[in-house]
């Protein structure tokens, strides 16, 4: 089975064509500071691919490095441009603007298959923003539902945020959401809990789970107890709308690591259910890849 990616990112080594955005200016990135990754382990595109072959990865989506390079989502337009169906991008996009429903078809005109809304700084301890589901944003909403866009929403899921979430798939019900990280699920502390925060959110036939190592982590040090947050989700959702990311080179570690840290973990799913989770999903979501 080939393996379809979707959460990698990259990061130029070109910095006059690709500018890291300067901290304080006018564009600087989302939260005022770069993530330590991007300094500590960058990945350019082509050493992405020199891993991905490795690796046994056939194809990936390209989210915008968004601490990186904030709202220019350049590199991740041009690197499809030169991979068409290897690759398909995903840029951070900025949906309070008034002219967002216009800014988001010119996006997508451009090359973009998905958009990332990216509600905090990306530290652990950032504020948690909930404009994504303020009635500023509703025009970007209705536009990317009405293209069927994906959109990956990065939030840390509680009370407020999910409550918010579920109001927001109301009002747009033919919305696509990708939950980034599962919304970042407290598994080890309590994996039914953590899950009981997620299954009511299915309900919304377009709301979808990315499963990256962030919550894999934790379902693979509880052990046996990790079925009391895999079997509801995947009842709640069915693998058809889970789609893994390994989260590189975020993650600190190896890609064959990250791989083999799923498998392990979603080990008792039947191998249609792997193949819908590590494949199926994110073709469905991203059809450009189909046209490898």
């Amino acid at each position: 089975m080939e393996i379809v990616d979707t959460h990698c990112h990259i990061i130029s080594a070109d910095t006059e064509r690709y500018p890291r955005k300067p901290l304080g200016g006018k564009q600087a990135p989302i939260g005022g500071k770069q993530s330590a990754w991007t300094h500590g382990r960058p990945l350019t595109a082509e050493e992405l691919v020199e891993r991905m072959d490795e690796a046994g990865v056939g194809q990936a989506t390209l989210v915008q490095a968004t601490t990186a390079y904030g709202y220019d989502n350049s590199y991740v337009l041009d690197t499809v441009k030169l991979r068409p169906g290897r690759f398909v991008a995903v840029g951070t996009f900025d949906a309070t603007q008034e002219d967002a429903a216009e800014r988001l078809r010119s996006a997508v005109d451009a090359g973009l298959s998905g958009v990332r809304l990216f509600t905090t700084d990306g530290s652990p301890t950032s504020e948690q923003g909930m404009w994504f589901a303020d009635e500023a944003a509703d025009a970007f909403w209705t536009a990317a539902a009405a293209t069927r866009l994906p959109v990956c929403l990065q939030l840390r899921l509680g009370a407020d945020t999910a409550a918010a979430l579920d109001r927001l798939l109301h009002r747009h019900p033919d919305a696509q959401v990708l939950l980034d990280h599962c919304g970042y699920p407290d598994v080890r502390t309590s994996p039914a809990a953590a899950a009981a925060q997620l299954t009511p959110l299915a309900a919304h036939p377009g709301l979808h789970l990315k499963l990256t190592h962030r919550t894999l982590e934790g379902l693979r040090d509880i052990g046996d107890r990790a079925a009391e947050f895999v079997s509801p989700v995947l009842d709640a959702f069915s693998a058809q709308r889970i789609a893994w990311g390994s989260n590189c080179p975020a993650a600190e570690q190896p890609l064959p690591e990250l791989i083999t840290l799923a498998t392990d973990v979603l080990g008792a799913l039947t191998p249609r259910e792997r193949e819908d989770i590590f494949r199926n999903t994110a073709l469905r979501l991203y059809p450009a890849l189909t046209r490898r």
